[in-house]
């Protein structure tokens, strides 16, 4: 199959390639962008990876990922995070994956979701400094006791809207199920820093995080989705990113050709 204009393909969709073989693997098969994630990028060495990917002629979609700022003393988080910010300003990427945290053990949604905003002022600055947005990624619901306080589009974007290099991701997973996800798409818009796209499998699995499917094997609307956000303007990279054990298991280059068919019988024709 041809290149597939603005795919990138997320480095958790084949999570057990080492950057060398995800890289490689993208320029293999045509695909000229690549969402990366911290800890792979550190087994392999910050600067040896942004001299990977650039001599491959691939772009950073996204390092994923900062956040979990929802402690009550989170000065060490907010450390980690500013270093992050240095890590994708080094890979070339201006957006930064913000997985907010989750709830902590005083049980405190309300505390925790105030944390959240207090950090994301804090660290906005030191961002804007370098070049980089913190692309706050609203969450099912499912994952807000441990992963994700922010559970609405509405919710992220609230903090957006506050705060200066601070944007958005819209990840169909997390924001399909939305009633009013029409309306916050449009009012996403400017902000929308990264596009994500897997499908919703039922029956879900016991563990609800690997139950993401390519493109076009599950429940969401994703022609309709990708139509809304094609809409706003959003002229970035789409990131397919998928936890599934199965697909975790599989050939690489199987995957990357299955990533790129629903990518291009799904997303595409709706950009």
């Amino acid at each position: 199959m041809a290149a597939v204009a603005r795919l990138s393909l997320n480095q958790a969709t084949i999570k057990r390639a080492t950057v060398a073989e995800a890289v490689e693997g993208c320029a293999r098969h045509g695909i000229e962008s690549i969402g990366l994630w911290r800890e792979p990028v550190a087994d392999h060495g910050l600067d040896r990876t942004a001299k990977l990917v650039a001599d491959a002629g691939l772009r950073v979609s996204s390092l994923c990922r900062g956040g979990f700022l929802t402690a009550v003393d989170n000065r060490a988080a907010l450390d980690d995070n500013r270093r992050a910010i240095d890590e994708a300003a080094a890979l070339r990427t201006d957006v930064l994956v913000m997985v907010v945290g989750g709830v902590q053990p005083d049980k405190d949604l309300v505390g925790a979701r105030q944390r959240v905003a207090d950090a994301i002022a804090e660290l906005s600055v030191y961002a804007g400094e370098a070049g980089v947005t913190l692309a706050l990624e609203p969450m099912h619901p499912v994952f807000c006791a441990d992963r994700g306080v922010l559970s609405t589009l509405s919710q992220a974007l609230d903090l957006a809207e506050q705060n200066s290099s601070v944007g958005v991701v819209v990840d169909a997973l997390h924001v399909w199920w939305d009633p009013d996800l029409d309306a916050q798409i449009v009012r996403a818009g400017p902000h929308i820093a990264s596009y994500q796209v897997c499908d919703w499998l039922t029956p879900v699995p016991a563990d609800v995080l690997l139950g993401r499917g390519y493109p076009g094997d599950g429940d969401i609307d994703l022609d309709r989705l990708t139509r809304h956000v094609a809409a706003t303007g959003y002229a970035g990279d789409v990131e397919v990113e998928i936890f599934n054990a199965a697909i975790w298991a599989a050939d690489f280059d199987e995957v990357i050709e299955r990533v790129k068919r629903g990518y291009h019988d799904v997303v595409e024709p709706a950009l």
